[in-house]
């Protein structure tokens, strides 16, 4: 592989190969199938696990109260998955992965592992506080991971960096969270009904302030560390192997590490769960944070310093890759799009970003010298994903960077890459005239 690909041809050569048929087991439909099937099953023994635990009414109160930080969690992290956003059905099997499939393998292992070390030392407090503090984050964290592990080996397109780890490390880290909530919450609701307990003094609103308002954050800040060391796996090349497996163990590791602490706080006296909350918990928040918000701003850049290739090229328009990389310019063109061209136009130009985002960052790889064997196949696909979208999308995308580009002195140069100082007048060419619909047939 040579470290700087050459350009694309201009357009209009068809791709070349001929498609192998896949085997039977290697069909869509089959591996869609046996997902589901697999969800579905572990969701029916889950549901029955939990109300088993809880009974119907605690079942319902801790339903209603656990439900309630999910879009919050979902949102932030589509959010910093907005650069380059994956499939819903990626994040629909990460989210199902964890309070289903994960939650099932935590409950069972956990309960058989706590019922064993209690027989076979006779100590049944011991069993629990290792069961908490040792076997927990291992057997949760890893189940966890088992989501990431399936996207980053058979989605490995969708999978591009960091951002895209940590976006499948927090939707498989919510649905378990959102499980465990609705076990806690409705055994603390069957504990209020048995002492009488009721408002304030409640061990519900004891357990909802605990785990809901203090710490939502908490399952999905720790399977983000094995999100990152998947997404940094990702960024080495093929050859790489060895840091290719060890970057995901070593965020594993760090994941259990913290969840294990985080179990541990309770054992640490009366302020120990305060102590390691404050001087611990919100610390690693807050970092994590900063990382990911700087990894996406990063990925913007190597957007706008990557597309310019592609419009000196023919593929793009001089405006596209700074229009490209900014997020206010990419939800200016969907609301062009939208406003002129209906629901499928704003879906075309949401495609074509996306498009236009993988290109960018395959393109970046094999500058690096870390793209594999299927770089120009890979390449010649995303290209002529984009010249299919490309009547809906250019003029939306040269209408939001019209909006969005700073002002520079005419004869300054260009701006971040092949972006015109000045841009022409409205009604001028290439431009639509001010007012004329340019999806109109």
């Amino acid at each position: 592989m040579a470290s700087s690909p050459p350009y694309p041809p201009y357009p209009g050569a068809a791709p070349g190969g001929t498609p192998r048929h896949p085997h039977w087991w290697q069909r869509p439909a089959v591996r869609y199938g046996a997902v589901v099937t697999l969800l579905a099953l572990s969701g029916l023994v889950i549901l029955a696990l939990v109300r088993e635990q809880t009974g119907t009414r605690g079942f319902l109160v801790g339903l209603g109260l656990a439900v309630l930080p999910v879009p919050l969690l979902l949102a932030a992290f589509r959010w910093l998955g907005r650069v380059e956003p994956g499939p819903w059905r990626n994040l629909l099997f990460a989210f199902a992965w964890g309070a289903c499939a994960a939650a099932l393998i935590a409950i069972v292992a956990n309960s058989f592992a706590t019922r064993w070390i209690a027989t076979a030392t006779a100590d049944p407090a011991g069993a629990d506080t290792l069961g908490a503090t040792v076997i927990a984050p291992v057997v949760e964290e890893t189940a966890k991971a088992a989501a990431v592990l399936l996207l980053f080996l058979f989605r490995r397109r969708d999978f591009h960096g960091i951002l895209g780890g940590v976006v499948a490390a927090g939707f498989t880290a919510t649905g378990f969270a959102f499980t465990e909530n609705v076990l806690y919450l409705g055994n603390a609701f069957g504990t209020d009904e048995l002492t009488g307990g009721s408002g304030i003094a409640s061990v519900t609103a004891a357990t909802f302030f605990v785990r809901i308002v203090m710490s939502p954050f908490a399952h999905p800040l720790f399977t983000v560390l094995t999100g990152i060391g998947f997404g940094a796996a990702a960024l080495a090349a093929d050859r790489q192997r060895v840091r290719r497996v060890l970057l995901p163990l070593a965020g594993l590791l760090l994941a259990m590490g913290m969840h294990a602490l985080w179990n541990g706080s309770a054992t640490l006296g009366q302020f120990g769960f305060i102590a390691v909350y404050g001087a611990f918990m919100v610390p690693a928040f807050g970092l994590l944070t900063w990382l990911v918000v700087w990894t996406r701003q990063r990925e913007l850049r190597t957007v706008r310093t990557e597309l310019p290739a592609y419009a000196v090229a023919g593929w793009l328009r001089p405006a596209e890759p700074f229009a490209l990389g900014s997020m206010r310019a990419r939800r200016l063109a969907r609301k062009f799009a939208r406003e002129h061209g209906g629901r499928p136009a704003a879906r075309a130009v949401a495609q074509y970003e996306a498009y236009a985002t993988s290109l960018a960052f395959l393109r970046h790889r094999g500058r690096a010298g870390k793209a594999g064997a299927d770089f120009v196949t890979r390449e010649r696909e995303l290209l002529l994903e984009l010249w299919r979208r490309r009547a809906a999308a250019r003029p939306a995308l040269e209408h939001a960077a019209r909006l969005t580009a700073p002002p520079v002195p005419y004869g300054a140069g260009w701006a971040y890459g092949p972006v015109p100082a000045r841009w022409p007048a409205q009604g001028q060419p290439p431009y639509p005239a001010y007012g004329e619909n340019p999806y109109r047939r």
